[in-house]
């Protein structure tokens, strides 16, 4: 097809979308090479023209996202905006670290139920029900994918000691975790929790200690940086926990050095 390319200068800069790439078509029976780019048919110049918008997209990273090592990457919970930022990055494995997708013994419940008598129960149910629908639109988003979804279950941050089976729930969790971590046909991995902070920071502290063999000191200085607090009991955890690993060296990350 002969015509000539140009753009619209007249297009506002705060449009919010790219300027348009314009093709001039002397012959109409032409414009159907475009069928699926058409945006609209307008006069230009004298000439037919049709208008084609190329929209820009936006890749926006999840809360406290930064990389780890060589692709291992840490965040808070995706969002939507951020899937297409997530998309790019090739991810073969997503680890979870939180509660959501767990549901409570109906024991606990109830005590939950006591304790917020005095709260607003109507705002509570409005952002439980809130956070149910962006887990949910996430593990839909991820179906579409052929990432392999990890929901390990981390209760918050308590005293390490003074519940054991949430205790004991912890440590069953961070060791499948390090486990999915020590083989490298995982990789691409994200490794996020709600907000990226105390949990996320858990594992990551794990690894660079029993994997890497950091110094505590670089380690702690680490988790606040991103905590931005120190969690006594996330610390206190990280320095006292020595799981026993069985490492197969033909998996095994480059970045272990154990």
């Amino acid at each position: 097809m002969n015509g000539n390319q140009s753009t619209f200068k007249d297009i506002p800069s705060d449009s919010g979308i790219l300027k348009p790439q314009v093709t001039y078509v002397d012959d109409k029976e032409n414009i159907e090479d475009f069928i699926g780019r058409e945006v609209k048919l307008d006069k230009y110049e004298n000439h037919s023209a049709l208008v084609t918008y190329h929209p820009q997209i936006q890749y926006v990273p999840p809360l406290n996202f930064s990389l780890v090592e060589d692709q291992i990457y840490r965040s808070g919970f995706p969002m939507p905006i951020n899937y297409p930022f997530l998309k790019q990055l090739g991810l073969k494995t997503i680890i979870y670290l939180g509660d959501l997708g767990h549901e409570k013994p109906k024991k606990e419940k109830k005590k939950e139920k006591e304790k917020s008598k005095d709260k607003d129960k109507e705002g509570k149910k409005k952002d439980k029900q809130n956070t149910v629908d962006t887990y949910n639109n996430y593990l839909e988003w991820i179906s579409t994918t052929d990432i392999t979804f990890h929901n390990l279950l981390i209760d918050s941050s308590q005293e390490p000691f003074n519940k054991p089976e949430e205790y004991r729930q912890a440590h069953e969790s961070l060791t499948k975790a390090l486990y999915i971590i020590l083989n490298k046909n995982s990789f691409p991995i994200l490794i996020h929790s709600n907000k990226g902070k105390h949990r996320t920071g858990l594992l990551v502290g794990l690894i660079r200690k029993i994997l890497q063999g950091w110094c505590i000191s670089g380690i702690f200085e680490e988790y606040e940086k991103f905590a931005m607090g120190k969690s006594e009991f996330d610390l206190e955890f990280i320095e006292l926990w020595q799981p026993e690993l069985w490492i197969n060296d033909e998996l095994k990350p480059d970045f272990v050095r154990i």
